[in-house]
């Protein structure tokens, strides 16, 4: 299709007196740059906000592997998905139920469409420190709260891989006419193995964006956009043409349909998942370290709905080492680079390209460090959301007087930008926010923890943009 397409016109002889400027020389580069394969919108070669040919085919194979009736390919990453998906799902100043742990780029679409938010706060699993599943009971209240709710967003699964219980929340929130949109970012793998939880959209999810760079093998900024709701297919192809790129990268598309090629092989995704199975035997012998539903704890001890599998969460709460300590460990002795870092925990991210080789070095270096290590209660601050006191919509806030002004000081100021920890990308205090003394805190200790926090004006940790 559109990858075998672009490499027989690379070799055509044919001379490019059009975009890109690299011209197809791979002369230019030691050839790590796929030049050849680079290409615009000439003739033949379709278009992707107008797909009639070989993109429309890469749609179509992910159509038919995602089950669902219409998907956009996403060179723009999962968040030029969510950005169109939110505007297309509400108008300018409608009430939306968002849940609190979402990502940053569901905060900036609220501002940017001028919706007013009401956050849903997930409890936080006492053992590990992470957002449980968003309940059922939780949005039924939530809506009966806000009977003019639009649009409901929940991120499921969550970084650390916990799945709220989507099936039943949709069926909710269509009694009361609430669309829901999922950010379904790491979890693009979710159709291709039984031993995962449900797609979104298959759960009844009027729309849902998935990451393919984050869990399969495709490249960074690769994703789909997901519906089968036919009534917001226009919509949502009107506004990627807002957010998404008018040239977009032929390489990423191909990245894309390579990918789900990859993806029919039922077989990769059957020793994947015997992978971790064994890892799962292996890490019982773990006597203080603790990975979170694997060896000897189980989903069942915890608040979730279900859980990813593919997702390696590594406790070190109850240790005398933190979690930077314990990075710093794997990324040192073992060569091992997780993919974030907290306070009481490190995260690692598998996927089906991961190698018995890479699975032996990490079971191999956790009973390592689990021998090594010393039981002890820290006294460590743990990071969970609270019900954010809201004082402006975060559309109001764009423009707004403000000043800077050291974190200690900021107590009882409205926050004009956002404060995350990145990754994951989940706002610890949001534009219009009113700063608390546990929010501060938060902070503090994140970055005592040598966590990297962010902020939209770049002065954290020091100071934060706010006005009284």
């Amino acid at each position: 299709m559109l990858y075998d397409k672009l490499k027989k016109y690379s070799k055509s002889g044919v001379y490019p007196f059009h975009m890109p400027g690299h011209k197809r020389n791979t002369a230019l580069s030691d050839g790590t740059m796929p030049y050849e394969i680079d290409l615009t919108e000439i003739d033949g070669f379709d278009n992707l906000h107008n797909a009639e040919g070989c993109i429309l085919e890469v749609q179509n194979l992910a159509e038919r592997l995602y089950n669902v009736k219409k998907a956009f390919l996403l060179v723009n990453g999962a968040t030029g998905g969510i950005l169109s998906a939110v505007r297309a799902m509400t108008n300018r100043g409608d009430k939306v139920l968002v849940a609190r742990n979402s990502h940053k780029s569901v905060y900036n679409a609220l501002e940017i469409c001028g919706l007013e938010p009401e956050y849903i706060v997930p409890a936080v699993d006492d053992e590990f420190g992470i957002n449980c599943s968003i309940t059922p009971l939780q949005v039924e209240k939530a809506i009966v709260k806000n009977p003019n709710t639009k649009l409901l967003i929940i991120t499921s699964p969550t970084y650390e891989g916990v799945v709220s219980d989507i099936k039943e929340i949709c069926r909710i929130a269509h009694l009361h006419n609430v669309m829901v949109l999922v950010d379904e970012a790491h979890g693009a793998h979710f159709p291709f193995s039984k031993s995962f939880p449900s797609e979104a959209v298959a759960s009844g999810a009027d729309a849902a964006v998935a990451s393919l760079h984050k869990t399969l093998p495709s490249l960074t900024q690769t994703a789909l956009l997901l519906t089968s709701n036919e009534s917001l297919i226009n919509s949502l192809a009107e506004n990627l043409a807002i957010f998404e790129t008018s040239s977009p990268s032929y390489i990423f598309m191909s990245a894309i349909e390579k990918c789900l090629e990859f993806c029919e092989n039922a077989s990769a995704f059957d020793e994947y998942i015997k992978r971790l199975n064994s890892f799962n035997e292996k890490c019982k012998s773990l006597k203080k370290i603790k990975v979170l539903c694997y060896g000897n704890d189980e989903v069942k001890n915890h608040r979730f709905f279900d859980f990813d599998i593919s997702k390696i969460t590594v406790s070190v709460r109850r240790l005398d080492i933190n979690g930077t300590q314990l990075a710093e460990i794997l990324r040192n002795d073992f060569k091992i680079e997780p993919e974030m870092v907290c306070s009481d925990y490190v995260l690692l991210i598998s996927t089906v390209c991961d190698t018995d080789e890479g699975f032996a070095r990490l079971i191999n270096a956790l009973q390592i460090i689990d021998s090594k290590c010393s039981v002890k209660e820290l006294n460590a601050y743990r990071y969970s959301i609270t019900i954010p006191k809201i004082s402006v919509k975060p559309c109001e806030c764009s423009g707004k007087d403000g000043e800077f002004c050291l974190l200690e000081h900021s107590i009882d100021k409205i926050s004009l930008e956002y404060v995350w920890a990145y990754p994951p990308g989940i706002p610890i205090i949001a534009k219009g926010e009113i700063i608390t003394q546990d929010i501060a805190n938060i902070i503090i200790a994140q970055i005592a923890s040598g966590i990297n926090v962010c902020s939209t004006k770049g002065k954290i940790p020091k100071e934060i943009y706010c006005c009284i």
